[in-house]
């Protein structure tokens, strides 16, 4: 005997399947014994078989004996040539074996279910791919329709999780509303699974016969064959993305239940298809949504927000201030998973869940993780998110509030948005001014970055004026700034490294050599005291010392001045531009910005000097970095390329 197992989840298409295999091979006369078609989910299957085979085989058994000797004269009668028996939505494949063909026998076995039945033929039945998903969306919508809305279209399908019974719901009503698919992308947003076109009403003309189920009607079939374990499981794990959850979190989550039990639950969802992976597992989109209904409605709910949110904010700490490129790819599978932390509202806006003393961990965490990469205008996205929500949370006038409009300037400092930067900087400073109960560490911290963004346009300046008017802004609030600092904290503590160090590159900039020399190397000695010599704060006192050597040497060059001094200037700077690469690939390993901007440091002191092959083969190689960590449109990156195409011409 012959079994082949269509199998996969509610809504996937196997049933659909199995009909369209049934109809071609009736059409092909390639089963001349018949197609017999069951419900697998009646309980009166015997007496079906017995009732096909008299009504359409004309074979009618004896009436004096019991339904299994029928059913076994059935078989044994049967007319000559291979036969089709198919069995549709199986629930328990332990219900039908009695019902099955004798073995060896004329007769193959199609059986449809949501089980994971471990047979040799087992047939797993997918989602579509993108391709086949605007296809059959096509078929009901039109071409022209999906053609004149792509983009929608893809956002739909891809809203849907490809799912067939999903796409095939929404195109009919699309269709029958005659309304956009920007209309129906809003429409779902709103609704999700209660929306009504993924809902199907008994005896509604406007379906197919074959389609009997909504989509929530399709999965509940499902969720009421699990045991309660696995519905909490499948609860639980709603509160994960929509990304491969690693199954460490999920134990870490659950630490109060038994390992084994987790499993087994685990394994009950798999079972029916609801999950799928191995080490790292996930949820088919609607799945999840159709569990996060069932959490809204369960009494372990806001316990299990609890310990999935003290588990994200303990991941979220993991990640140190400058990660490394191990530090990346271990945190990278349970970014998304911080990320949901505040993308959920009933999280996010619940104090008794999300507390205030971790409200910013996973904004920080988010910004340590791509700021490590180099992504930093993936982080713009979470700090606008961050206003918003703690404005929200808080009120306007909070130092929380005065936080992450701090971060956002910085950020948009980095990415020289300058206007934007000094905006939000004001912002976070008035706020920070108004509230008594802040430190003075505070405000020192927001005049030390106000002041980083008027030496930043300093660089940009293109008038005299406007150069002298933003050094004199940049030099008061750094001093003020350091001196707050030091009040506060003595002379060895890092944040006053970071404003020593600050003024010196100030001072470098403005060609004031003996000030510059003077404030950065009390900076590194602090940072070496407080870091060590492996750091990422000693490594970038080592490249700002550097940077001094290699401007002092081209000002002594240019100008004819201290001739002992030159090849001393060169040297150093070559030295510590190599040691601060040396810290930095460790670090982050090959790619990244600030292996970038080093190298094209060191470039610039090759070029200085006139050794013009080594300096090309430092700007082409920060450059190939920069393209692959910021992109080609990015500030730094066009700069990068417009120099490099500018020292071809002129070398």
């Amino acid at each position: 005997m012959v079994i082949t197992a269509v199998e996969g989840m509610g809504g996937v298409g196997k049933t659909e399947l199995a009909i369209q295999y049934s109809l071609l091979h009736l059409q092909l006369h390639s089963y001349p014994g018949g197609i017999c078609w069951l419900k697998a989910i009646e309980s009166k299957i015997g007496s079906e078989i017995v009732k096909f085979a008299t009504r359409s085989l004309g074979k009618k058994p004896p009436e004096d004996i019991e339904l299994p000797e029928q059913l076994l004269w059935c078989w044994e009668n049967w007319q000559q040539g291979n036969t089709l028996v198919v069995f549709d939505d199986v629930k328990n494949y332990n219900d039908i074996i009695s019902y099955l063909p004798p073995q060896k026998s004329q007769f193959k076995v199609l059986i449809t279910t949501r089980l994971k039945l471990y047979l040799a033929s087992s047939l797993f039945l997918e989602v579509l791919s993108e391709a086949d998903a605007l296809s059959l969306l096509a078929q009901s919508i039109g071409e022209e329709k999906q053609n004149q809305e792509l983009a929608q279209a893809k956002e739909l399908c891809q809203r849907l999780g490809y799912l067939p019974l999903a796409l095939q719901l929404v195109a009919k009503y699309v269709k029958q509303r005659e309304i956009t698919l920007a209309d129906m992308l809003g429409r779902l947003e709103k609704k999700g699974l209660g929306h009504p076109s993924l809902v199907v009403k008994e005896n509604d003309p406007i379906w197919t016969s074959n389609v009997k189920h909504g989509v929530a009607a399709a999965f509940e079939l499902s969720w009421s064959g699990l045991i309660d374990d696995a519905q909490q499981l499948g609860c639980l794990l709603s509160l994960f993305a929509n990304a491969p959850i690693p199954w460490s979190l999920v134990e870490d989550v659950a630490v109060e239940q038994d390992k084994e039990e987790l499993e087994d639950a685990r394994f009950e969802l798999e079972k029916l298809h609801l999950l799928q992976g191995k080490d790292t597992y996930q949820l088919h989109q609607l799945i999840r949504e159709f569990f996060q209904g069932k959490l809204e409605k369960s009494e372990q709910a806001h316990k299990l927000r609890q310990l999935f949110c003290q588990v994200m904010i303990a991941e979220a700490k993991k990640i140190p201030d400058s990660p490394t490129h191990q530090d990346i790819q271990t945190m990278a599978p349970n970014i998304p998973h911080v990320a949901e932390v505040i993308i959920n509202e009933k999280i996010v806006k619940d104090n008794t869940i999300l507390s205030d003393e971790n409200f910013c961990w996973p904004f920080i965490s988010l910004s340590r993780f791509y700021a490590g990469q180099g992504l930093y205008e993936d982080i713009k996205p979470w700090y606008e998110k961050q206003i918003l929500i703690s404005i929200d949370r808080f009120g306007e006038k909070h130092l929380e509030v005065a936080s992450s409009y701090n971060n956002l300037a910085k950020l948009y400092n980095h990415l020289h948005y300058y206007i934007e930067a000094e905006e939000y900087y004001n912002k976070a400073k008035d706020i920070c001014e108004t509230l008594p109960e802040v430190n003075n560490l505070d405000v020192a911290t927001i005049l030390n970055n106000l002041a980083l963004l008027y030496s930043s346009q300093n660089l940009d300046a293109k008038s005299f004026t406007y150069f002298q008017n933003n050094y004199i802004k940049a030099e008061e609030l750094f001093c003020q700034a350091l001196k707050i600092r030091k009040n506060q904290l003595g002379d060895d503590h890092p944040d006053v490294a970071e404003s020593l160090n600050n003024l010196g590159m100030l001072y470098v900039e403005n060609d004031k050599y003996e000030e510059a020399e003077e404030f950065l190397q009390k900076a590194l000695e602090v940072r070496r005291k407080n870091y060590g010599t492996e750091h990422l704060k000693f490594a970038e006192s080592l490249n700002n010392l550097a940077y001094f050597y290699e401007k002092r040497h081209y000002y002594s060059k240019i100008r004819k001045l201290y001739f002992d001094k030159n090849q001393d200037d060169y040297n150093q700077a070559k030295s510590l531009y190599l040691q601060t690469l040396s810290i930095y690939e460790h670090w982050f390993g090959n790619q990244h910005p600030n292996i970038a901007f080093t190298i094209w440091n060191l470039g610039n002191l090759y070029l200085i000097k006139g050794e013009y092959k080594s300096a090309e083969s430092c700007f082409v190689k920060a450059v190939k970095i920069l393209k692959k960590c910021l992109g080609t449109e990015h500030h730094d990156t066009v700069h990068a390329r417009k120099q490099l195409q500018y020292f071809r011409r002129r070398c």
